[in-house]
């Protein structure tokens, strides 16, 4: 997500318009406009104050991490502890340059590719049900 769309995000998760948030910094309306568009670079200070005015981390308004307070590895829970692994994978991977959640390259798959594709699943849903069944057990006992 670009930094226009994330100022964008935090902007209306708070209910103000482009106009509220330029008055809080003493900006013109078309200034947060352009910001938002990414017609426009703010400064690393503004960039700064946004972070503590919307209480999000300037890594997490750059685009550089999901995760809006900066939590470390220890203190995620399990479930964003496996959503950063998964978009770290996707980046790492380039798996939204390879056009992965684009439906229409799934259509131009092989039989071959697309068997591939449902050995994965498969094995991934047999994982899930050893996982919740030892889970399961772990709590019978």
């Amino acid at each position: 997500m670009t930094f226009g769309k994330r100022l964008r995000f935090l902007r209306k998760k708070k209910n103000m318009t482009q106009k509220d948030l330029a008055d809080v910094f003493n900006l013109s309306e078309s200034t947060i406009g352009m910001y938002e568009r990414d017609e426009r670079e703010p400064s690393f200070e503004f960039v700064r104050q946004l972070a503590d005015f919307f209480n999000v981390t300037t890594d997490y308004l750059l685009g550089r991490t999901e995760l809006p307070h900066g939590y470390t590895t220890e203190t995620k829970t399990e479930e964003e502890n496996t959503l950063a692994k998964i978009n770290q994978l996707i980046k790492e991977y380039g798996i939204e340059q390879m056009g992965f959640f684009d439906i229409e390259k799934w259509k131009s798959l092989s039989e071959e590719e697309i068997e591939e594709i449902i050995k994965h699943f498969e094995w991934v849903v047999h994982k899930a049900k050893e996982k919740n069944k030892a889970a399961r057990k772990d709590t019978e006992d």
